[in-house]
């Protein structure tokens, strides 16, 4: 029998990137794109490398673009880590696994280094087949901060809750990272939102911009160790957005959320440097009234739109900055 599973891209409508700093952040779930994991029993433990995971080059500058494109690692590390994680997790709850053996292998759509979270999305997916294939149910509040810990102690990837939880939640999911919370808990609040409430939301995406999200997040993160009242009061503020925004999307109040996707932006480029190749993007988006914020940590950004004629609008004037606009699909 062979066990399929799933997780799919993400986008971050508001709080971003509180989640990180005991924040507050809505995010929803982007099925039009996503990461499956198949997963069979055989003799031997295998992991089947993809297209991205080779050492093998037609020259050296099909090496430099492949890098530039996935950067320097493929799936393959992320379901390793995912694999010790998960038999640590069961060996930490006295649960014995059976000595069976399995081959895995993965795929995905999710365009890769653009803030759609990729990776944390093949994480999920090995870890919901990994449950199937050994029946161990891990409760659903605590799966995101096993796929945290997978990413940031197993790879040293700087990351919040925040991707990790929409994930493993799916649909619209608003989200309180409270300190005494994780801290007593081991996870945060997280309460999921009908989807039927949300605006008319778009993406748009540069493939081209993609960086590696640890690196942008870490110089901001070592200034709110250090206590920097900008950083802090900043990123206060940007979870107070998300606060708001719960209270907006309950009440319909989709000026006010326009609004609000507009101000986690500006409250954003406050404390982190932002390309000009994203600000042309932020900056295309509002001259035609939609609103814009990044998405995740650069390289995609979401907003409302108000009519098909707006979005029209958009299609165009993405186009002509290299960039494609998708309406995503919330279930």
């Amino acid at each position: 029998m062979i066990i399929e599973t799933r997780a799919y891209a993400r986008a971050g409508l508001l709080g971003n990137p509180s989640d990180g700093f005991f924040g507050k952040t809505i995010s929803i779930s982007v099925r039009n794109f996503g990461a499956s994991v198949s997963l069979y029993e055989s003799p031997e433990l295998n992991i089947e490398p993809q297209e991205q995971d080779t050492n093998s080059f037609r020259s050296i500058y099909h090496l430099r673009d492949a890098v530039a494109s996935l950067g320097y690692h493929g799936g393959v590390p992320l379901i390793k880590a995912a694999l010790k994680r998960f038999c640590e997790y069961c060996d930490q709850l006295g649960i014995r696994l059976p000595n069976k053996n399995f081959t895995i292998r993965y795929s995905t759509s999710i365009p890769r280094q653009v803030g759609l979270s990729g990776s944390s999305a093949i994480i999920v997916a090995t870890f919901r087949a990994l449950m199937k294939f050994y029946q161990v149910d891990i409760p659903l509040p605590q799966l995101p901060t096993l796929v945290l810990k997978t990413e940031s102690e197993e790879l040293g990837i700087t990351a919040g809750l925040q991707d990790r939880v929409i994930q493993c939640y799916e649909g619209c999911v608003y989200m309180n990272f409270d300190r005494e919370l994780l801290e007593q808990c081991g996870h945060g609040y997280y309460e999921p939102i009908e989807p039927r409430l949300l605006p008319k939301l778009y993406i748009a995406y540069k493939t081209s911009l993609g960086k590696q999200s640890g690196r942008i997040h870490n110089d901001v993160r070592s200034r709110w160790d250090k206590g920097e009242e900008l950083v802090v009061k900043t990123l206060q503020d940007i979870a107070d957005v998300a606060r708001q925004g719960h209270e907006a999307l309950l009440n319909h109040d989709t000026d006010r959320l326009h609004d609000l996707v507009n101000e986690n932006f500006d409250l954003r480029r406050r404390i982190y440097n932002i390309t000009e190749s994203n600000l042309e993007m932020i900056s295309a988006a509002r001259r035609i009234g939609a609103s814009a914020s990044f998405a995740g940590s650069g390289g995609a950004i979401v907003g409302i739109y108000k009519d098909d004629d707006m979005l029209n609008r958009l299609f165009i004037e993405m186009k002509h900055l290299n960039a494609r606009v998708i309406k995503p699909y919330v279930v």
